[in-house]
């Protein structure tokens, strides 16, 4: 492989960026790795589909190699990866996911991470064990949807024996990767065949808005795992829970603009996720897919309750500790209300519905008075070492 300047991107072949992309053809360093074709039944679940995503024109083009091309990031390739839609910059491949993937989002997941790393922890309790060094079997880790890359960033430096790949639609923008970490931008809803047998852990966070076969992909993942491999999903089905942590419902019909209002705006974002093909009850079903799914053992369940905002009263240490994820928690509602006006108004609902939905939305969270609960879902499983 010819060397290239870190950070390391790797494209797999998407419509949009041909060489024609690049200033000049000084800007682009490739090496192509030999073609290796993977049969599976498991194939048939992600069929080429030109509706699912502008890359799905590509199928046939899509490289079988985990490593097909490698190239120096330039700026002209970061401007191909992006358009601009509602004052927000969002990926250029993908008509399912339309969440913004520009600077002020990467900021905002950057502090979710934080605030997830607070209460799940940094990872699973098996990681360090999967990836103990092996001379004869080099480790390799996969965060897919990487969105800001500060999980597969914080593994890469922790394991630095390890090969540390981020995959999403648009390249990773940290300018200082690891060594032993690359920038992939691939559309997982194509299917992961040319990733088969490759990763020792698989990992994905806050995917569902842009997946249209979970299960599928769940599959997928199976098949990427090497024998005794690990997977962790996490996911959130955008609904909101009262103080009794019960779900709280929005009828179909209901014409009623009355407060609690977040739950009132996630169902609009639920609406539109739907309408966009993601698959946002997710979340419902992660921990029956792992468990059914037979390459799986020692499958562990795991839910997290988080307050909207800080607006627990008590004194005691876990009330405090609680308080403080919720105002993390609260920036990050505060900030996703603004990164979501895409996925509304690019779904058709109506402009005048959004701000007053939004605006009120903001006023609660700020207030932090409305006793609201969200239910964070986790699973994670080791893949069975006879498979």
């Amino acid at each position: 492989m010819s060397v290239v300047q870190n950070p390391l991107l790797v494209v797999h072949s998407l419509s949009e960026m041909h060489f024609s992309t690049f200033d000049s053809p000084e800007d682009i360093d490739v090496d192509s790795s030999s073609d290796t074709t993977m049969s599976d039944s498991s194939l048939d679940r992600f069929p080429p589909r030109s509706e699912s995503s502008a890359t799905s024109h590509d199928w046939e083009m899509r490289s079988a190699s985990p490593q097909p091309s490698v190239y120096s990031m330039t700026s002209s390739l970061r401007q191909a990866a992006y358009r601009q839609e509602y004052g927000r910059g969002l990926n250029n491949y993908s008509d399912v996911y339309q969440l913004p993937a520009d600077e002020e989002e990467l900021q905002r997941l950057d502090h979710q991470h934080r605030m997830f790393t607070m209460v799940m922890d940094k990872y699973p309790p098996p990681l360090p064990d999967v990836l103990r060094a092996n001379p004869e079997q080099p480790k390799a880790v996969v965060d897919l949807g990487c969105g800001s890359g500060s999980w597969i960033l914080d593994i890469a430096r922790e394991f630095p024996h390890c090969s540390a790949v981020a995959i999403d639609l648009v390249p990773m923008q940290n300018l200082e990767l690891p060594p032993n970490c690359r920038s992939e931008v691939d559309d997982i809803n194509l299917g992961l065949q040319h990733y088969f047998g490759a990763f020792d852990v698989a990992h994905a966070r806050l995917i569902c808005t842009g997946i249209r076969d979970y299960a599928g992909l769940v599959d997928h993942i199976s098949h990427s795992l090497r024998p005794g491999g690990l997977v962790e999903l996490t996911e959130y089905n955008f609904v909101i829970h009262d103080s009794e942590k019960r779900p709280i419902e929005i009828p179909e019909d209901d014409k009623a603009l009355t407060g609690p209002w977040l739950p009132r705006w996630m169902n609009l974002a639920r609406k539109a996720i739907r309408t966009r093909g993601g698959e946002v009850e997710a979340a419902d079903h992660l921990h029956r897919w792992v468990s059914e799914h037979g390459s799986f053992e020692d499958v562990v369940h795991r839910q997290y309750w988080f307050q909207s905002s800080p607006w627990n009263t008590g004194t005691d240490p876990d009330s405090l500790r609680a308080n403080e994820v919720a105002k993390i928690m609260r920036d990050d509602l505060l900030l996703f209300l603004k990164s979501g006006r895409p996925l509304l108004l690019g779904s058709g609902i109506p402009e005048q519905l959004v701000d007053r939905v939004e605006s009120n939305t903001m006023e609660e969270l700020q207030n932090a008075k409305t006793q609201l609960y969200l239910l964070i879902e986790d699973v994670y499983a080791r893949k069975r070492a006879d498979f």
